[in-house]
């Protein structure tokens, strides 16, 4: 009876892993065999570093666009610097305002930068013709929570001061991210929800948005699947250490009481990846609370998958369903 229980346990770890796509099979198979440490062990500064050179490598060229300018913008309260970086599709004027995406990064609130998403962005801007700003925020451990969320509605509120100078259309402004930078976009969208800011849209790709890493996809694809157990706890034990911490909505916005009113949600899943299962529960209660849903998980995907382009196919197609969210949300004519 063990044997048979055994075989069984094998027959369906070998059928999940058939079902993977298979250029991303041959990604974790490279992996695996990588004599590079984990993130957790090369710390912070080193797994930046590695992080910035290897993103690069799995992305495709870069889409050409009228203008990318870095920005660099000082914040008074509290006092500190960012960079954005502006991705123009095509000119824009005051008197021709055009839509915009704040989008920010993923990378566990630890690793990644502009750099390492600016292909991603430029895809977007690129395939909806919507301006991109990409943002630099802080990251930790150097600058614990609340830093990234403090962070992220800082700059979605310079965005929308400074949006008649920037060509951009106040009315017509979404918030994007990916992984830890989806939770960050999900809670501008709360922040803006509670300030009476109106977005269009959030652009959710595989975001984190739980307190506690407790559901069954985070049990069964805790590790073989890129982004494991042991580095998501790295990632959160950076940013926020205490256990009060992770049960704010800033970090967790599944914690929120009061879903009502939230800006409408475009949301891409990866179907072996540990966060499919609270990205699903988020998209439930947006739905039970009147707001509308568009959510999509893509078969055969891993966590950062977006990322991808230049090896995996369905990346590029996942590229092409968030532009024509972005097209549709913010009224962009072709």
């Amino acid at each position: 009876m063990k044997k048979r229980q055994k075989w069984l346990t094998g027959l369906a770890s070998f059928s999940c892993v058939m079902t993977l796509d298979p250029q991303t099979r041959k990604l974790l198979d490279f992996a695996a065999r990588s004599r590079v440490a984990p993130y957790w062990e090369l710390g912070a500064v080193a797994a930046r570093e590695f992080y910035e050179k290897a993103a690069v490598t799995l992305e495709m060229a870069p889409a050409q666009l009228h203008e990318v300018n870095d920005l660099v913008i000082d914040f008074e309260a509290p006092s500190r610097r960012l960079l954005i970086r502006h991705y123009l599709p095509k000119p824009s004027t005051w008197s021709d305002p055009q839509p915009a995406l704040l989008y920010f990064h993923g990378g566990g609130f630890t690793i990644g930068s502009v750099q390492t998403h600016d292909r991603v962005c430029r895809r977007l801007a690129a395939l909806s013709g919507a301006m991109v700003f990409s943002v630099d925020y802080r990251l930790a451990p150097e600058h614990q929570f609340p830093a990234a969320a403090d962070d992220a509605f800082a700059a979605l509120a310079w965005l929308r001061d400074q949006a008649a100078g920037l060509g951009v259309d106040a009315q017509r402004i979404a918030v994007g991210g990916d992984s830890a930078g989806g939770t960050l976009a999900c809670a501008c969208a709360i922040h803006a929800r509670n300030n009476d800011w109106p977005l269009a849209l959030q652009l959710l790709i595989y975001p984190g948005l739980a307190a506690l890493q407790d559901t069954d996809s985070h049990q069964r694809l805790a590790q073989g699947y890129l982004l494991e157990a042991t580095t998501i706890e790295w990632f959160f034990g950076n940013y926020a250490p205490r256990q009060d911490q992770r049960k704010d909505w800033r970090f967790a916005p599944l914690e929120l009481a009061d879903f009502a009113g939230l800006p409408p949600v475009w949301i891409g899943h990866a179907q072996y990846d540990p966060l499919v299962d609270e990205g699903k529960a988020f998209a439930q209660r947006c739905r039970e609370a009147g707001v509308a849903v568009e959510e999509h998980e893509y078969p055969g995907m891993v966590h950062a998958f977006f990322q991808h382009g230049g090896m995996v196919p369905m990346a590029l197609q996942a590229h092409q369903d968030a532009a024509r969210a972005l097209v549709k949300a913010l009224e962009i004519e072709s």
